[in-house]
């Protein structure tokens, strides 16, 4: 195929250069759709996973590392296949009706000459053709051509042009084959006039298809046009009937019509008036009755079994049937005369009537069978027949004859006994709906019944009660007809079940079920019409067509949920509803014929009765389509081994029970026999034994109990060999695999490990309620853990480290033990639903086993990406990519919206680690493989949240759009990590690096295009994204600012004062509440409206954010605690408009009573609160008065605000020790010891420190509270309690500010003196808070005070560190460039200057620092530092940590600038990094400020360090983003992206890119954001000695 689409390329794309060539354009267009369809299948994909699935059991190296090769070469292959006919399809897909028509046309034409053909006798059959595959092909054939005919009539009445495009090509495929078999049949047949009539036949169909065809072409020009739609229907009707035609000629099907019609002439005898008398005595009529009722069964018997063998055995069988039925009914009209009224008379006939109708639809199912043996439940259906023959001759009897009681119920039993047999021949269909447990409940059941009825009849035989007897005769008739279906469900469960057999795989529907249920409603309907039917008769059908119809309905729901194809979707919906309407109306007929059983009523009921049976009918025939329907199972002869002992129970069963039956009969007319009573004593006892039989014999057979004890001794033996080979790497002594290479091991390992991650959920779901595929899941996952066994002691000996060899052993043994416990668990289930109590184990049992494989896939990703193999992620992306494509996704249980935001996510997370790895590429490769691991990982996050929002997205080419960027995308993403790992093996290879940045760019432009197909998809909702990102990039701005303004280095650039910017403030803060109300009203109005609302909001807050910056900057550094009131009063402005733009996400398009939108609601008027604590704010600063007040006012809001989020149900992102959270209650108490004391003095300036420092600490201390209580080792008890203290603590804490609110205004003795009644709440609640958090930690205490390295060693480094950074940027050069841009030159000049400064001011600075920690240290104010840095946060070491962060944070804009210069790096990257320095430059200056005597020379040293640190860092910013929004105004280019005329526009990347690179300058932010989020702001031991 693929051949054939780069030789037809030219045909395909470019619509100029047809005409002349246009027949040969056809051709290859339908060989570029047959590719399509194949790649549509799920086949390849099956096959490509099948294979993967064998490699790791393929002992032979060799063979197994080519395998897998070739697996992911196929896998690439159709990847690539699919996206380039998907683009073919989107260009030519108008064509294929035109094709299907030229495909029946030229059909057409072959028939006719081989009809010349066989007129001069000169047709042969081709090679392997004989009549019988032939005959079997063509009905086969048949079914397809209808049910893709219903298709292409649906979507055509839709109006769907796609889908009408491939029903027609399907149909068209059909029709080949037919026409091939119709000329096989014709060619080998030895009947001239036969062959003649098959030929005829076949170009009828051929003709009526391309008639059909055009109908169907000319329904699209006019949808819902009446008379198109007539027309197509009635030219459906002729090919329907064409089609029977032609397999009415199929040698057999000729003689089954000619004994229907026989039937049909023979039943008229029974629509005369009056019947003549009978002339013979009424023994010898019943005796002939009784006769030719034994030979008509026998005959039925016959026809079932002729159906098996050749097709003249059906035609003999099926003309001696008929013949017998002549015989029968002639008895039957001689019995009718014999009666006595005309009651009984009519009552006879009615009988004789329902044998002929039931007679006629075994044949009909003789021949259905014979047509097609494949068919899907077609055998049960014709055993279904035959029953039914059976049963309505018994009732006749039943009715006719005047035995000696209790006789014709013998004989009744004997004939359904004879007919169940045959059940028991060859099980490989299901026979019930029932599961193996349910089969057991049936038997038991069943035999205790038979057992109570054998009694009674042995007893009621004794006493002479004859019509008793007669009654058990009957019940026990019908246990042992129960039994014998039970056990031959049983044995089919049996049989699929075993390992060796192939199990079915499950369809879209079952047309099992549909045929039951069209059977089943067309016998109720019969019932219902019938004169003879009495009211419960009536009644008791209307159960079954409401029972049915009702089962129907849902499994067209389903149905149509399941499937991806629209047209499919919306027939079996439109089904759905047809017979929902017709029952409906039938019922309606039904209640009022209840009432009044008139001939009139009885009419409308009959007349009623007809839409419902075509809407049925109609329903079968398109659920029969090949694409909906299941594989059935089949069964090995290790299968058939299993099922016998079940069989052979059974079969003695029936026939020890006839014999007792027939024993019975006898004794019933003499009871004085002895002898005949021990006979009958011991068939009894052959019966009961076989039961007992057949009950142990199910139950020994259960599936899958077998093969988890095979499994479970296989992974036994395997743990001892991991445990084996563990002692040997203990004792150094494991021997090291020379045959293969380490590479080779990881990649076996791997494949090993995602093959058994891959089984954990259908394993599961087997165990809780699919016995039948247990036994097959387990003996898989059992034959993974040798070959996994292997690969990890072979990994583990070739490392070298002993720790790494320990942790692979470990790991393995750990999945190999969460394996055994799946299978004890899944043996305990067992696969029975009912068996509730085990199902809670066997989820808990998958979980860890899933964990249990995480864990080994991390350990061996690190391994491949440090070394640079890549084809892990590879196969991860391409796996992520396959699942794209299945056409079911899991059920959507969000919004578009909600897929859309984390679509938006990892889409740029995608583009930033692009990014990353274009920079890393030039400055240090070795780093690559982690990148190349995030990008896999955030991959397979947007593959599947994309598949989710491809479903969700209406309309449904949106859907595709989406779908296929994202697919796209995953291409890029495969280039991009090859490449990575190729640049990691040859890191000086500067031609694989050229390549890794194409291909990064690549990828950033195709993040471009996947985020505007979002954008189609709901402009609004991404506007909202966008402004959400831009927000909380100005939230991360705002908290650096209050880290200068806490440090006191944020000042005026000039003498202006606060008053020059209030009006200023309140003026935007005005414009961003108008925003805010347009913002809410935007959530019920158009996309359009939403998102103009979401970037004016942003744009305002971001004016809002910078005048409030220079209006604290204005007040003045020597009063930061007012700067930093003030920064936060913004801060919370900007925290509740990021909430209120989610909620107006979240609510977009909902109604008004939809729960989403009362949280927009509850988010608008936090917004309104945060702005006007903002103005008030704003009015209060400059009075020394009241400020502090109002800055207690704005804490305890936002307390609030912080508690009632803490409060709520979400799951934080991430957890975080008990110890973080012990640490942050320090923070409380040093809060609430600062808060008395300001209640104490009133002072204003303590108020607002007070405000300050109570924001913090209670903020610090929820998150880390329930963060802590969140880890998956705490239990519900404890996170509960946590939680309980959490609140109790803020409460408390907000209790003691209220009260030091009301001392401000009221300042009395006695209220002051209430303060240490407050202060006791809260440290009675932070003692319990501190006790649930060290239950969270268990007995794990550490010590961190453990004293470790002193901080003069690590200043000196990073001082260092940061010199050599310094002089790597003195030596660089900006690159040379063409002439023709000066200022660009100047640009780079200036980053080099800039960076240079900030290099040469870090290193003062670091200087200077480790000259202030030698004073403190002799000071004594610093001492012993904690051994671990983890446990006390980034800030525990104080200095050391803030210098670190220092260094690191210069080292990182050195590499952006050297990045930048060379042109492989953004300037937002480089913005990013020099505000990262500023900020870390900040917590140094916090740091050492804390605790330094302010007056001392190294702290003067120290402050003006920072100060030219943060004034070369602003210079850096400044320059880059002049160059960066330059640039941007100059190209500010918008695109829309659309398809026109069903041709991809293609749009230069470029201008994609301009679009969205505001969007990535937000990425970067948030990147910077949330490094920014793992800073501390000040050290722990700092914070007690200041307290």
């Amino acid at each position: 195929h693929k051949v054939q689409l780069q030789s037809h390329g030219p045909h395909v794309g470019g619509a100029s250069d047809w005409g002349g060539s246009w027949a040969r354009g056809m051709f290859a267009w339908a060989g570029v759709m047959r590719a399509n369809s194949l790649l549509s299948s799920t086949s390849p994909l099956k096959m490509v996973s099948s294979a993967k699935a064998a490699v790791p059991t393929v002992s032979d190296q060799a063979a197994a590392m080519q395998l897998s090769q070739c697996a992911k070469n196929l896998a690439t292959s159709l990847a690539e296949l699919r996206t380039a006919s998907q683009k073919a399809h989107e260009a030519c897909g108008p064509m294929e009706i035109d094709s299907a028509l030229n495909t029946v046309q030229t059909l057409k034409n072959e028939l006719q000459d081989a009809k010349v053909a066989a007129v001069e006798s000169q047709l042969k059959p081709l090679p392997g053709e004989t009549l019988e595959k032939c005959a079997q092909d063509l009905g086969s054939t048949s079914k397809a051509v209808g049910s893709s005919m219903a298709q292409l009539l649906t979507c055509a009445a839709q109006g769907n042009e796609h889908y009408t495009g491939v029903a027609a090509r399907e149909t068209a495929q059909a029709l080949k084959t037919l026409a091939q078999a119709a000329r096989g049949v014709a060619a080998s047949t030895s009947d001239p006039a036969a062959a003649h009539a098959m030929l005829d036949s076949a170009r009828d169909v051929m003709e009526g298809s391309a008639m059909l065809i055009q109908e169907a072409k000319q329904a699209l020009i006019a949808p819902g046009d009446a008379e198109s739609q007539q027309r197509l229907a009635q030219v459906a009707k002729a090919v329907s009937h064409s089609l029977n035609n032609c397999v009415n000629c199929l040698p057999g099907q000729k003689d089954v019509d000619v004994a229907l019609k026989s039937i049909g002439e023979s039943s008229k005898k029974l629509l005369v008036d009056s019947l003549p008398p009978s002339t013979k005595p009424f023994q010898e009529a019943q005796s002939e009755l009784n006769q030719a009722a034994a030979d008509l069964n026998q005959s039925a018997g016959e026809v079932v079994h002729a159906t098996r063998g050749q097709s003249g055995e059906l035609a003999a069988a099926s003309g001696k049937f008929s013949d017998d039925f002549d015989e029968f009914l002639d008895a039957g009209i001689e019995m009718a005369g014999q009666a006595q009224t005309k009651e009984d008379q009519i009552q006879v006939i009615g009988n004789l009537k329902n044998i002929s109708m039931a007679s006629s639809k075994l044949l009909l199912a003789a021949k259905s069978l014979s047509v097609d043996p494949g068919a899907p439940n077609a055998k049960n259906l014709l055993a279904a027949a035959a029953r039914a023959v059976t049963e309505s001759i018994n009732q006749l009897i039943t009715l006719c004859t005047q035995q000696a009681p209790g006789q014709k119920e013998c004989d009744n039993a004997l004939r359904e006994l004879e007919t169940v047999k045959g059940m028991l021949d060859n099980p490989n269909e299901p026979v019930s709906d029932l599961s193996y447990f349910d089969c057991i409940e049936s038997v038991m059941e069943n035999s205790k019944v038979l057992g109570e009825s054998m009694a009674g009849i042995s007893q009621n035989a004794k006493t002479g009660d004859l019509p008793a007897f007669g009654e058990c005769v009957g019940i026990a008739s019908k246990a042992l007809c129960g039994l014998t279906e039970a056990a031959a469900q049983a044995a089919y469960l049996v049989g699929i079940s075993d390992p060796n057999s192939q199990a079915g795989h499950q369809g879209l529907v079952d047309p099992i079920q549909f045929a039951r249920a069209n059977q089943a409603i067309q016998m109720a309907c019969q019932n219902l019409v019938d004169p003879d039917s009495s009211p419960s008769q009536v009644l008791s059908a209307a159960t079954i067509v409401a029972k049915h119809t009702s089962a129907l309905c849902n499994a067209c729901r389903i149905a149509s949920s399941k499937t991806a194809n629209p047209v499919a979707k919306r027939h079996f919906v439109q089904s759905a509803k047809e017979v929902a309407n017709s029952t409906a109306n039938l019922v309606k007929t039904i209640k009022a014929l209840d009432g009044d059983f008139s001939e009139d009523n009885r009419n409308k009921c009959r007349i009623a009765t007809a839409p419902l049976i075509e809407a049925v009918e109609n329903l079968t025939a398109f659920a029969s389509n090949p694409e909906f329907v299941s594989i059935p199972a089949q069964i090995s002869s290790e299968g058939s081994q299993a099922q016998e002992p079940i069989l052979v129970s059974a079969k003695t069963m029936l026939e020890s029970s006839s014999y007792l039956i027939r024993t019975a009969r006898s004794l019933a007319i003499n009871p004085k026999d002895p002898p005949t009573w021990s006979v009958l004593a011991g068939h009894s006892h052959t019966v009961s034994d076989s039961i007992k039989g057949l009950i142990t014999s199910i139950r020994d057979k259960a599936p899958g109990q077998r093969e988890c004890d095979h499994s479970i001794d296989g992974i036994n033996r395997c743990i001892r060999d991991i445990e084996q080979a563990s002692l040997a790497a203990v004792s150094q002594s494991l021997a090291t695999r020379d045959d293969i290479s380490v590479e080779a091991l990881q990649e076996q390992l791997t494949s090993v490990v995602q093959e058994i991650g891959h089984l954990i959920d259908p394993i599961a779901t087997a165990a809780r309620g699919e016995a039948a595929q247990l036994g097959h899941k387990v003996t898989q996952l059992a034959s993974y853990f040798e070959p996994l066994i292997l690969a990890a002691v072979g990994v583990a000996s070739k490392i070298l480290d002993h720790q790494q060899q320990m942790t692979v052993l470990d790991q393995t043994k750990t999945l190999a033990e969460s394996a055994l416990q799946m299978l004890y668990a899944a043996k305990e289930g067992g696969g029975n639903p009912k068996a509730q109590h085990t199902h809670d184990a066997i989820t808990e049992a998958a979980q860890l086993m899933k964990e249990a494989v995480d864990d080994i896939m991390v350990t061996l990703n690190e391994a491949a990406s440090e070394v640079g193999l890549v084809g892990g992620m590879v196969d991860a992306i391409a796996e992520a990519m396959s699942k794209l494509d299945e056409g079911t996704p899991p059920e959507p249980k969000g919004t578009f919206v909600d897929y859309q935001t984390t679509v938006v996510k990892y889409s740029k997370a995608i583009a930033v680690t692009a990014q990353e790895m274009m920079t890393k590429s030039v400055t240090n490769p070795e780093e690559l493989g982690g990148l190349a691991s995030q990008m896999t990982s955030d991959y397979g996050h947007l593959a599947l949240q994309g598949q989710m929002a491809a479903a969700t997205a209406e309309p449904e080419e949106i859907g595709f759009q989406i779908r296929t960027r994202v697919q796209d995308l995953g291409h890029g993403c495969i280039f991009l990590v090859q490449k990575a790992g190729a640049l990691q093996v040859c890191p000086t290879d500067s031609y694989t690096k050229r390549e890794l940045i194409e291909c990064a760019r690549a990828v950033t432009e195709k993040v471009s295009l996947v985020l505007s197909a979002l954008q189609a998809g709901n402009k609004g909702t991404q506007a909202c994204i966008t402004a959400a990102t831009a927000v909380s990039g100005i939230i991360a701005d705002l908290d650096t600012t209050i880290m200068f303004a806490t440090a006191g280095t944020l000042n005026a650039e000039n003498s202006e004062t606060f008053a020059d910017h209030r009006e200023n403030i309140l003026k935007t803060a005005k414009a961003l509440v108008e925003d805010t109300k347009l913002l809410v009203s935007g959530a019920a109005s158009t996309p359009d409206k939403l998102a103009q609302a979401a970037q004016s909001s942003a744009a305002t807050i971001t004016q809002l954010a910078e005048v409030v910056k220079l209006g604290a900057a204005s007040l003045g550094s020597n009063d930061p605690e007012t700067q930093v009131v003030l920064i936060n009063a913004i801060k919370d402005v900007a925290k509740a408009l990021s909430d209120l733009i989610g909620a107006t996400k979240g609510a977009a398009s909902k109604p008004a009573d939809d729960p989403s939108m009362y949280q927009l609601k509850g988010a608008a008027k936090v917004m309104v609160t945060n702005v006007t604590s903002l103005l008030k704010t704003v009015k209060a600063v400059e009075d020394e008065a009241t400020r502090g007040t109002r800055a207690l006012e704005a804490t305890i809001e936002y307390i609030k605000q912080e508690l009632t989020v803490f409060q709520s149900k979400e799951v934080p992102e991430k957890t975080s020790s008990p110890e973080e959270s012990i640490r942050m209650t320090k923070g409380i108490t040093m809060a609430t010891a600062k808060a008395v004391a300001a209640g104490n003095s009133c002072r204003q300036e303590d108020v607002i420190a007070t405000a300050n420092l109570s924001r913090k600490a209670v903020s610090d201390m929820l998150t880390a509270c329930k963060q802590a209580s969140f880890h998956p080792d705490v239990s519900d008890e404890v996170r509960t309690r946590a939680l309980r203290y959490g609140t109790e603590c803020t409460l408390g804490y907000l209790d003691l500010l209220e009260h030091v609110l009301v001392v401000l205004q009221k300042p009395t003795p006695e209220l002051k003196h209430q303060l240490a009644a407050f202060s006791k709440r809260v440290a009675g609640a932070v003692t319990e808070l501190i006790q649930a958090a060290e239950a969270m930690k268990g007995t794990e205490w550490v010590d961190p005070e453990d004293p470790t390295v002193i901080a003069e060693t690590e200043l000196l480094g990073a001082a260092a560190s940061i010199e050599a950074a310094a002089k790597k940027l003195e030596q660089l050069k900006p690159r040379a460039k063409p002439k023709q841009a000066d200022e660009t030159l100047d640009f780079e000049e200036q980053i080099l200057e800039a960076a240079k400064s900030i290099a040469a001011a870090t290193s003062a600075l670091v200087k200077s620092a480790s000259a202030a920690q030698r004073e403190l240290v002799a000071q004594g104010k610093v001492g012993s530092i904690p051994a671990n840095a983890a446990d006390d946060g980034q800030w525990s070491q104080g200095l050391i940590s803030a210098a670190r962060m220092v260094a690191a944070a210069t080292s990182s804009l050195c590499e952006a600038a050297n990045a930048s210069v060379q042109g492989h790096a953004s300037e937002e990257k480089l913005i990013s990094s020099a505000k990262q320095v500023a900020a870390s430059t900040a917590q140094l200056l916090v740091a050492c400020k804390v605790k330094a005597d302010q007056d001392s020379e190294a702290m003067r040293r120290l402050q003006a360090a920072g100060n030219a640190v943060k004034r070369a860092s602003d210079n850096l910013v400044r320059a880059a983003q002049k160059a960066a929004f330059g640039k941007a105004d100059d190209d500010d280019v918008v695109v829309k992206t659309k398809f026109v005329g069903g041709i991809a526009q293609i749009i230069a990347a470029q201008e994609e890119m301009l679009k969205k690179e505001r969007e990535l300058e937000e990425a970067r932010k948030k990147l910077a954001q949330i490094r920014q989020q793992q800073y501390k702001f000040l050290p722990t031991e700092l914070r007690e000695d200041e307290g």
